[in-house]
């Protein structure tokens, strides 16, 4: 019988225990920087690629709305061997900066008022339009403290931290039924921010971040995945937080954590 061969890195044979196969080692390296760089491809271009998908998709929402409202002898594609997109979308904006133009002047005002007095007699289309002109004037006012600051509370029970948008403070029947101060407080839904509850927490429970209002929304949109870095000093990041309460202005609490 033939003798037994010794097994490739076994007590009789160690020397080649160790050993590496170098085609394997290359084509290993090879497929890890390949596999690098389709990953760094998809970062580049996924943003960029979803961003123009949706504003085409919106753009060409507007379009097929508004396009077939314009006379054909006004409408530049009557004339043209080809659709302009976004023709929809320019019709929209220069109509609304002409419909603010005329509300700014003394006959635009007068119109208006007659409009919101004429609904002020339906039922239910006041409530409707008072509510909706209240929200849009709270968003898009400049002095509107809407979505402007992000807190931190501890929801749903103490000890377990959520991240909030700080839209004012408290007034009329809720602040008057309240023993403390209190500050509206919306807690947005992941990964839709737009759906949440609203809370009507006290000043001692809530604690304002640096983090701007975008930062806040990108990390409630991707659970946590981006998170913002933690800009304060050195020597200020580890002080504990003080709360909204120390101070009844919220404009001076946040100008003395930009000082620290």
């Amino acid at each position: 019988m033939a003798p037994d061969t010794p097994e490739i890195g076994g007590p009789d044979n160690p020397g080649r225990k160790d050993k590496k196969n170098p085609h394997r080692t290359v084509w290993g390296r090879v497929m890890a920087r390949l596999r690098n760089y389709l990953l760094a491809g998809i970062l580049v271009t996924a943003p960029i690629s979803i961003t123009i998908y949706i504003s085409w998709i919106f753009i060409d929402f507007v379009d097929s709305k508004i396009t077939p409202l314009i006379p054909l002898k006004y409408n530049p594609e009557t004339y043209l061997p080809f659709s302009i997109p976004g023709l929809g979308l320019v019709i929209v904006l220069v109509v609304l900066c002409l419909i603010g133009a005329l509300t700014a002047g003394l006959l635009g005002r007068w119109f208006l008022r007659t409009g919101e007095r004429v609904l002020a007699q339906m039922p239910i289309v006041r409530s409707i339009y008072a509510t909706i002109k209240q929200v849009f004037e709270t968003v898009l006012s400049h002095q509107s403290n809407a979505f402007r600051q992000v807190v931190m509370i501890e929801y749903p029970r103490r000890g377990i931290w959520a991240l909030g948008f700080l839209t004012g403070k408290t007034e009329g029947e809720v602040q008057h039924l309240t023993e403390e101060e209190v500050l509206n407080v919306f807690l947005p839904t992941t990964p839709n921010p737009t759906s949440g509850f609203l809370l009507f927490l006290p000043k001692e429970d809530v604690l304002i971040l640096d983090m701007t209002v975008e930062e806040g929304i990108k990390m409630v949109m991707s659970g946590g995945i981006v998170t913002p870095p933690d800009r304060r000093p050195l020597e200020v990041q580890e002080v504990p937080r003080v709360s909204a309460k120390v101070y009844e202005d919220l404009d001076i609490l946040r100008e003395r954590e930009k000082k620290i």
